[in-house]
């Protein structure tokens, strides 16, 4: 079985991407999901969570994202520190998935795979590219936020330029390139 990775910055399209690959039979592991999944059902997590970032991040056993996040997305030793605690267990996790997996293709899906070190051991990644304008252009669409909003949080991850250049794949998602084409490439080089 092959491993590949799919990453994007934020409004490049790569959940529109994997779900492409999905419909041509390759199981699809969304790390940010599982990653947010564990956030809420893993017991040793939220307590390592607790005792990393205090007793408030969980009220009544529930999350409470937007006070992780102001301190983990102004700090990068915070940020560091949750990413530790996390990462190992959706690896994990990501492991025991392919063990179920009968294909000879999955795929992992995580915007920051290069970020948490989540590239290593995969046997190739796939960058999924648009230009900043629609990147931009997406994300207000998808959840409401402003211009200035975006691109903070833009800034704050790594350019698409450096996971063009770490990937083994690069798919451009510009709305002027078809898609599809550019999966199949991927797929019959990987198989």
């Amino acid at each position: 079985m092959k491993k590949i990775g799919l990453t994007g910055g934020i409004g490049a399209g790569k959940t529109y991407v994997s779900k492409i690959f999905q419909q041509m039979g390759i199981p699809i592991f969304n790390a940010d999901e599982q990653a947010k999944k564990c956030m809420v059902e893993d017991a040793n997590l939220k307590a390592a969570v607790q005792l990393a970032f205090g007793e408030s991040m969980y009220l009544k056993g529930v999350l409470q994202k937007d006070a992780l996040a102001k301190i983990v997305f102004n700090n990068t030793e915070a940020l560091a520190k949750l990413s530790a605690l996390v990462h190992p267990i959706v690896k994990q996790k990501f492991e025991d998935w392919c063990t179920q997996q009968s294909t000879s293709l999955v795929i992992k899906e995580a915007a920051i795979l290069f970020e948490s070190g989540a590239h290593l051991g995969l046997d190739a990644v796939v960058s999924v590219s648009a230009p900043e304008n629609l990147r931009i252009e997406r994300v207000k669409k998808r959840d409401g936020s402003s211009v200035a909003q975006i691109q903070s949080r833009m800034s704050k991850q790594m350019s698409q330029a450096e996971k063009e250049e770490l990937a083994d794949f690069l798919i451009v998602n510009d709305q002027v390139q078809l898609l599809l084409p550019q999966v199949l490439t991927i797929i019959t080089e990987m198989e």
